[in-house]
């Protein structure tokens, strides 16, 4: 007799097989803004073949061996050799390298770089999060390498390369190259200026060694790594190093890897703790005394990868939320034509639409890079970094609940996206370095304001809550006492208008509309799901959905 208890019916099929890129509306759209016509089509059919590839099975099996089977630290060889090596699984380069052939590293020499690189970031991390980090590491290097330029002339076709070569040989046989990034010491975290790291000039002008221990060091397996250190010239201050792992004679330089962190989420990737013995040779980046000016450049384009990286999260999460619901039935229909799930849905969907079209403006910043744009970034760049890494965990939290108990499996995926929603919120500088990094540009970079607001300006009018938001924050400007305690507030009145601008400007009226009067007016509750009923809450459910052909 056939049984017919274990008969699976009311089950969704997989999100898998589809185009990650075309079936975001927001980021398509995003991208047709953003990119020259001239470029359009060649952008979008890389974009569209990125897309394809993070959609397809085998990128969403090799995200969860990676997570799975996460990196071993071996620091010996079998003869007692110190070698301070990281193996990865196979999935973890598949991956790595598949984003490195795809430009993940390379924008600062193409036209509508940033734009395309941003785009296929939040694309491609969306297969695995994990391995963006290497990808954000090298791409942020350039810009701090410039301030050599006999440096920046030897490293930079390398870290810009398509060819992705894992293994430690001179840089100069190597097709490819990754960097790493190694501030962060255990007395001081993000206040970088505790830092105890010492360089010792060599007779090589340039040359160093270094002495210290860096208590966080990104992607312990690149081929460099820009680190901070005090230098005697300096009278103490900081200078900016980049560190080989192996010298130019081929022999491995003095990096010694203490231990893999053991983190909450971001399994795939390493972190390390590291330390140099003071015969680990550095070749000094820019001038003596300016390391912290010359690795900020280097900060600011990891700070746009982490909110490029938290949208790509959240439209992961959201994604999924909306393909379950839309296949998923009770109470005699699809669970996604149920009022309250829809108003649900569609809240989740307008905090990814307006991550994305925020991460793409930046870029789109970048690429223009005239003085109006360069002061608009820094201002725009933390109130972003702030805002929008700390509304990635509540949506990735609401989205599994979404799929109910279906979604606290670990097979649904789902909890690795809850797990690693925090990492953007932490990285490079957490809350309160953001929010005080607005009041620095506040009270010393008067263009940066000037540009913010004639960036929000241009949608006045449009829209009579997003015009009150910007008042209020006008007001809030004005008022400079106690404004240090009230930075996060300012940071997020800041980040919401200018998302609020962007979608009243380019997004459909349903979602501007939506998304003014619950983030910028007083018609939300809070949590998701308490959207104004009579908006149109099924529009903005359809624009979000990811259809699967076939």
């Amino acid at each position: 007799m056939a049984a017919t208890t274990h008969t699976v019916t009311n089950q969704p099929p997989p999100l898998v097989g589809y185009d990650v890129f075309a079936a975001d509306a927001a980021l398509a759209e995003g991208v047709g803004r953003h990119v020259p016509p001239a470029l359009l089509e060649e952008v979008r059919g890389e974009l569209g073949e990125l897309g394809r590839a993070a959609g397809s099975a085998h990128a969403q099996r090799w995200g969860a061996l990676a997570n799975e089977q996460p990196p071993v630290l071996r620091t010996h060889d079998r003869y007692g050799h110190r070698v301070d090596e990281v193996e990865f699984h196979p999935a973890w380069h598949r991956l790595l390298g598949h984003a490195v052939s795809a430009g993940l590293t390379d924008a600062w020499s193409r036209p509508a770089g940033h734009v395309r690189r941003t785009a296929g970031f939040l694309v491609w991390t969306q297969a695995e999060a994990g391995h963006g980090c290497p990808l954000s590491m090298t791409h942020a290097a350039v810009p701090a390498l410039r301030a050599d330029p006999a440096l920046a002339a030897e490293w930079e076709p390398l870290l810009t390369s398509r060819v992705y070569e894992p293994g430690l040989r001179p840089v100069a046989e190597k097709p490819g190259a990754l960097a790493g990034m190694a501030m962060t010491e255990k007395q001081g975290g993000s206040d970088v200026r505790a830092t105890t790291t010492v360089a010792e000039p060599l007779s090589c002008d340039g040359e160093y060694v270094l002495t210290g221990h860096k208590w966080f060091c990104s992607a312990p397996m690149s081929d460099a790594f820009l680190v901070l250190a005090r230098t005697p010239g300096g009278e103490g201050e900081l200078s900016c190093f980049l560190l080989p792992r192996v010298l130019p004679d081929g022999s491995r330089n003095s990096f010694r890897i203490q231990r893999l962190k053991d983190k909450l989420g971001n399994r795939s990737n390493a972190s390390a703790e590291v330390e140099f013995d003071g015969a680990t040779w550095a070749r000094r980046v820019g001038e003596e005394g300016r390391g912290v000016a010359t690795i900020i450049e280097m900060v600011a384009a990891t700070r746009l990868d982490c909110v490029t990286g938290s949208a790509a999260v959240m439209r992961q999460a959201v994604a999924q939320a909306l393909h379950h619901t839309a296949y998923r039935q009770a109470f005699g229909r699809p669970l996604a034509d149920q009022p309250l799930m829809r108003n649900v849905l569609a809240d989740l969907a307008l905090e990814s639409e307006a991550a994305t079209a925020l991460a793409l403006r930046l870029a789109a910043a970048y690429d223009a890079d005239t003085e109006q744009e360069r002061a608009f970034l820094r201002m725009a760049v933390p109130a972003a970094k702030y805002w929008v890494t700390k509304r990635c965990t509540p949506v990735a939290a609401e989205a599994l609940e979404c799929l109910g108990g279906n979604g606290y499996v670990e097979e649904s995926g789902m909890p690795r996206l809850l797990r690693e929603s925090p990492l953007n919120s932490v990285w490079e500088g957490s809350g309160n370095i953001q929010a005080l990094d607005v009041l620095r540009a506040l009270r010393r970079e008067p263009a940066a304001l000037h540009a913010f607001l004639t960036e929000i300006g241009t949608a006045r009018g449009a829209d009579h809550r997003l015009d009150a938001a910007i008042k209020e924050m006008l007001t809030e400007l004005a008022d400079l006492e106690g404004i240090e305690a009230r930075a996060r507030r300012l940071a997020e009145r800041m980040a919401l208008v200018l998302q609020g601008s962007l979608l009243v400007r380019y997004a459909p009226p349903e979602v501007a509309d939506a998304f003014c009067a619950s983030r910028l007016g007083t018609d939300h509750g809070a949590s998701f799901g308490t959207l104004p009923p009579t908006l149109g809450l099924r529009a903005i459910v359809e624009r979000a959905r990811p259809v699967v052909d076939g």
